[in-house]
């Protein structure tokens, strides 16, 4: 039978979480050089769950050692490793150097530099939240759900349990406070799952600072 949530958190639960930092990204990392998605996930976790990074070099190796053999994959009880590019008889070579580099900066305490997010899952593992806001309320369908952008957030406002709109306005506070430049400002949202433009005549940057002031 397929593996239970418990079962599949105590035994690839990290692992997953690396994986998905690889969504919509090269897995192009070497033993000398960590690739932008691994970084990535280095960078976020290092700051929010540092203690996860053992367990992530644990899992990967475990299962580069020991992948599911055929009994295991006829019963479903194992994880099925993403897509990534790479073929079958890679995978296991891969998981091995993703741990190497895992061990590595875990044991020369070797981080990231901080920095924007750079990949799709790294702004939405620091702006969880946001993106819910972004991409529930302001996607393709918002004209067609809300007269304005204000009557959006109102909506949101309404709706939302209060921890979580004081959480959004944190994230908004911390977005801005990266100082990016407007390019970077349309980047993110767009990121984030905003499908519309921001209202007139804000741009994408002044136009989150408003936000954080609206839901503040």
């Amino acid at each position: 039978m397929p593996l239970t949530p418990l079962q599949h958190d105590r035994r690839y639960g990290e692992l997953d979480q690396v994986m998905r930092a690889y969504v919509g990204q090269v897995a192009d990392d070497t033993p000398e050089r960590r690739s932008t998605a691994l970084d990535a996930y280095l960078r976020h976790t290092w700051h929010t769950r540092p203690w996860a990074l053992a367990v992530a070099e644990q899992q990967l190796r475990e299962y580069a050692q020991h992948p599911p053999g055929k009994l295991r994959q006829r019963l479903g009880e194992f994880y099925p490793v993403p897509d990534v590019g790479l073929g079958d008889a890679e995978i296991q070579g891969w998981l091995t150097v993703l741990a190497d580099h895992l061990r590595h900066s875990i044991e020369e305490g070797e981080v990231p530099a901080p920095s924007a997010p750079v990949t799709h899952w790294e702004w939405h593992s620091r702006f969880p939240e946001l993106g819910q806001l972004l991409g529930g309320w302001f996607s393709q369908d918002m004209p067609d759900e809300f007269d304005d952008h204000d009557a959006a957030i109102e909506d949101y406002r309404g709706t939302t349990d209060l921890s979580l709109v004081a959480k959004v306005v944190g994230e908004l506070h911390e977005l801005v406070a990266l100082d990016l430049d407007e390019s970077q400002y349309a980047l993110a949202v767009a990121e984030l799952g905003m499908e519309v433009d921001p209202p007139a005549p804000y741009s994408p940057g002044a136009w989150l600072a408003v936000l954080a002031q609206r839901l503040g």
